[in-house]
Order: C-alpha cells, then structure tokens, then sequence
C-alpha cells in the first residue's frame, strides 16, 4: 500500500475538499481511502500502486486548484487505524 500526500493551492472551503475528493475517487476507483484538508492544504490518497505524478498534477489543475507537490511513502495500516 502507498499513501500518496499531494499538496494543492486553492482549496478555500469544504466544497473545494469535495471537488478534489471527486476527482481523485474518479481518477482512482479502487483506492483504499481519499481525503483532502483546505486548512492543510492537502490530499492524501491511499492505494496499492504509486500513482503517477503528472496525472495526479492534471487532475489538480484540471479541478482549478494548483498542484504543489507530490510525496509518496510506504502505508501500513495500524492496529487502530
């Protein structure tokens, strides 16, 4: 599993958090969890492969938010998570 941190520009209000959570869900129907945070800045997608930078970074900017960057690391779920 991979959590995949990417860091976005834009994101305002919860209605910027839904539109990239909707874009990412469609991009990836199979991840395991997608959850963005205007406060933070933020979308963190959880899936089984490292998802490809460019197509993430068009999907940002194809929502209408700017894509910073891009952070992928080895995910484990914990006991409680």
């Amino acid at each position: 599993m991979v959590k995949t941190t990417v860091k976005i520009d834009g994101m305002m209000c919860n209605n910027c958090e839904a539109h990239m959570n909707e874009a990412f869900k469609a991009l990836y129907p199979d991840a395991k969890k997608v959850k963005s945070s205007h406060e933070k800045h933020e979308s963190i997608i959880i899936t089984e492969e490292e998802l490809d930078e460019e197509t993430v970074k068009k999907a940002v900017e194809d929502t209408g938010y700017t894509y910073v960057t891009m952070v992928s690391e080895p995910y484990k779920k914990g006991l409680f998570g």
